[in-house]
């Protein structure tokens, strides 16, 4: 049974193929991962999976209908993961992220209906619904973005929907708090701060350091949408969160405590444009209907991944020095 997975040489992505070799039994023996490769997609991410007969890659841009039309010939089943994501570099380029976000999605579930696929998974964001200040979001809560990557993938989310209501494409859309795990681009938090602590270097917390998020360690997430994959419903979307909710600060000085640094480490800096207070997810669904829960508790996992950029500056190193 063929299966395309898009953006699988990002962090996420290249997880979740481990993920399906791991699960034989699920029948996913012809994995196409379809990247454009662009700079937080690392074919190093998926060298392993490669050597695995099942799993094959193709090069190519999900805007381009020609490519997509040509990897879902034959597909059962698509995951979609191939998205521009970090916030700061949508506030100072917002345009890639609507071509990328929403034209390339767009293209997708078109090649996807032609091609009649079973199953299209779209993998999306908490940032769609904006902020709260208490409780949690259900997933039909309404969609408050306020960065341009959030709209843009609000856009997509609408898109996928719509192409369920409208064709009878077999769509969902999970939407998932904030990650963090091995392979992860060293321009998001963890990674950075860890990175710039190995250096020696000061770490920039935004504003007073009191925006709140989720945590929701990158197994978890892949184990949800594994789920959302085999039992889904069509045209419905999936929270899907790690439980774990700390302010920025409190996430910075768990970091300093674990790399053996003081706060003479951390450096305030101008809050970012439109920056959201607080997300917070509700989980009671996925957990009801699927049963879906996070097993990887958070000081372990955050200590983990911590020891993991210590083990692999190899990995990181080149990276870091091109941003």
């Amino acid at each position: 049974m063929r299966i395309v997975i898009t953006g699988a040489a990002g962090f996420i992505g290249s997880r979740f193929v481990e993920m399906l070799l791991e699960a034989p039994q699920l029948g996913y023996d012809d994995i196409v991962i379809l990247d454009a490769l662009t700079y937080s997609g690392r074919r190093e991410n998926i060298e392993s999976a490669l050597r695995d007969s099942r799993v094959s890659f193709v090069q190519g841009d999900i805007t381009d209908p020609e490519v997509t039309d040509e990897v879902l010939r034959g597909a059962q089943a698509i995951v979609h993961f191939a998205a521009e994501s970090h916030v700061d570099r949508s506030i100072t380029g917002a345009r890639t992220f609507f071509e990328t976000n929403v034209v390339g999605t767009q293209s997708l579930l078109e090649s996807a209906r032609r091609h009649q696929i079973d199953r299209f998974v779209h993998v999306s964001t908490d940032e769609v619904y904006g902020s709260i200040a208490e409780g949690s979001w259900r997933e039909d809560h309404i969609l408050e973005p306020n960065s341009p990557y959030s709209s843009s993938k609000a856009g997509s989310d609408l898109a996928a929907l719509a192409y369920h209501r409208t064709y009878g494409l077999h769509v969902c859309v999970t939407r998932c708090s904030n990650n963090y795990g091995p392979r992860q681009f060293p321009e998001k938090v963890i990674p950075l701060f860890v990175t710039n602590l190995m250096d020696g270097h000061k770490v920039p917390l935004y504003g007073d350091g009191l925006n709140v998020r989720d945590w929701l360690h990158v197994d978890d997430h892949c184990r949800g949408i594994l789920l959302v994959l085999e039992g889904g419903r069509a045209g419905e979307i999936y929270n899907i969160g790690g439980g774990t909710e700390l302010t920025n600060r409190d996430l910075t000085f768990r970091l300093l405590q674990l790399c053996d640094k003081t706060d003479a480490s951390v450096e305030t800096v101008a809050d970012r444009l439109g920056h959201d207070r607080r997300y917070s997810v509700d989980c009671s669904k996925i957990s009801n209907e699927l049963g879906y829960s996070p097993q990887v508790p958070f000081e372990e996992g955050l200590a983990a991944v911590v020891q993991w950029y210590f083990d692999n500056e190899a990995w990181w190193r080149p990276l870091k020095e091109a941003l």
